[in-house]
């Protein structure tokens, strides 16, 4: 078992799958300063100076006015405003991983078909000037 973990922890994928993830959190914690530092405040203001991350739903009814109060008090509250940023920062972040992916798969190399021997029928590379089968000559394409 534990060479079959050195195996696993030898190949590329695991350290390349360990770079993403950490790599991830990073753009993470950018993305999160981004909405809540400098995205949410113009949109905050263009909405009557409005502070998502301080919006809540009191549901003990004693009527906190801010939500520095009713977390102090222990209170049961709901705290919309900070699952608000917290959608926009899953946007964000589906949005950029989208496009680096839509990019990545347009370097990736189409592979090109295999081509048919008129002779014996079977396939054979495309860029191949003989049938590896019957070793005739193929035409060129």
């Amino acid at each position: 078992m534990l060479k079959e973990f050195k195996d696993f922890a030898a190949k590329g994928n695991f350290f390349d799958m360990a770079i993403g993830i950490i790599m991830g959190l990073a753009v993470g914690k950018v993305v999160t300063s981004f909405v809540t530092d400098i995205l949410m405040p113009p949109i905050g203001l263009l909405l009557g100076k409005t502070d998502f991350s301080s919006m809540f739903i009191d549901i003990s009814g004693k009527g906190y006015s801010t939500l520095a109060e009713a977390k102090a008090a222990g209170a049961p509250i709901i705290t919309y405003g900070s699952f608000i940023n917290t959608i926009i920062d899953f946007l964000i972040v589906a949005f950029v991983i989208f496009m680096l992916a839509r990019q990545v798969n347009r370097f990736k190399a189409t592979p090109i078909p295999p081509k048919d021997c008129p002779f014996c029928f079977s396939k054979v590379p495309a860029p191949a000037t003989r049938c590896p089968n019957c070793t005739s000559e193929l035409p060129s394409q």
